[in-house]
């Protein structure tokens, strides 16, 4: 089981410089685009982006979810997220 993260972050913001290369390299977390996610086969219905803001979305495995969710809180241009369970097979 793996969890996605929906982050909603400042508008310019590279998704990429939301976990440093050693949490990426530790968690194996994807960091992806909407775009990107949508051609993976990710739904962004029902997702609704403020003004101003953009959204990404960051793929982890379970165990590791409360370590992504910490360093998000902490990260200035994080607008906020929202965590859902995914399957991938």
């Amino acid at each position: 089981m793996h969890i996605a993260f929906v982050v909603h972050v400042v508008k310019g913001t590279d998704p990429e410089e939301l976990l440093s290369d050693q949490i990426k390299r530790d968690t194996q977390a994807v960091v992806m685009s909407m775009d990107d996610a949508g051609k993976m086969g990710f739904s962004a219905s029902g997702i609704q982006v403020k003004p101003g803001q953009e959204a990404c979305l960051i793929v982890v495995a379970r165990r590791d979810a409360p370590w992504i969710s910490r360093t998000l809180e902490q990260h200035d241009s994080v607008a906020g997220f929202q965590q859902v369970d995914v399957n991938i097979g």
